[in-house]
């Protein structure tokens, strides 16, 4: 690959320090591919060209930032810097979200969120899960639909699934995100996402972004292909996915 140095103008998808690339080929597959040699060789994190985001896209690309970071700390890879990296990037995204989309002038807020996107993207080299995995096959299927968007709908469903994964329940993984994220319970994490998602003024289900489900045997089709599908700590079924689409509609 040609030498390429990143520089972001939103903070969502930290690409600037991923090995991966996403492209949709013309049978609406989301195909994912992975190299060493698609890091960039340099990467530019200035908050300031964040500044005039709107404020739709910086929730969008904030709560993508945010389900990197909680999806790869779920991940049963043993990654013990990844997960320190993942969990310091919640605290900083989910703590900070709010000031960013509501003043994008704010630039404590805006360089939180950039730490955020760039920190999910280290951690997740150890593997994501299931939210992706359905949002890759959905996005692929309708690209209009926005990744963060569609990951912040998923993860609620997601977080309740591998709450009965035994790595998760194991090392207490969302008892520390919680924690992370200031809420009292891991039982608190799929409600308090999808609150933050209405506060933010993002859809808080499929059906508001126009999907139905005419579309789930090809969306469940795509997950089970999906690179992330075997990273979750709970591998899913094509009844799982079907549950968790249902509980996301």
């Amino acid at each position: 690959a040609a030498p390429l140095i990143a520089v972001p103008t939103t903070s969502g998808t930290g690409s600037e320090v991923a090995r991966g690339a996403i492209i949709i080929v013309d049978d609406h597959r989301k195909l994912g591919f992975h190299s060493w040699h698609l890091v960039p060789k340099a990467a530019i994190c200035d908050p300031g060209l964040t500044l005039g985001l709107p404020p739709l896209l910086t929730a969008a690309t904030g709560m993508d930032a945010i389900a990197h970071c909680m999806e790869t700390f779920m991940s049963a890879a043993f990654n013990p810097p990844a997960d320190g990296i993942a969990l310091d990037g919640l605290e900083r995204g989910w703590h900070h979200i709010e000031a960013a989309t509501r003043d994008g002038q704010d630039r404590d807020a805006r360089l939180a969120m950039m730490s955020a996107s760039m920190q999910g993207a280290m951690a997740f080299q150890k593997g994501l899960g299931c939210v992706h995995s359905l949002s890759h096959s959905l996005g692929g299927l309708n690209p209009r639909l926005h990744h963060g968007t569609l990951n912040a709908v998923f993860l609620p469903a997601v977080v309740r699934f591998n709450a009965q994964a035994e790595s998760v329940r194991k090392e207490r993984r969302l008892e520390r995100m919680a924690h992370a994220m200031g809420l009292a319970s891991a039982s608190d994490i799929p409600d308090a996402i999808r609150d933050m998602s209405a506060r933010l003024g993002l859809p808080t289900g499929l059906a508001a972004m126009g999907v139905t489900d005419a579309v789930f045997d090809d969306v469940i089709k795509g997950a089970l292909a999906d690179h992330c599908h075997k990273t979750n700590p709970r591998l899913a079924t094509p009844d799982d996915y079907r549950e968790m689409l249902v509980e996301s509609l």
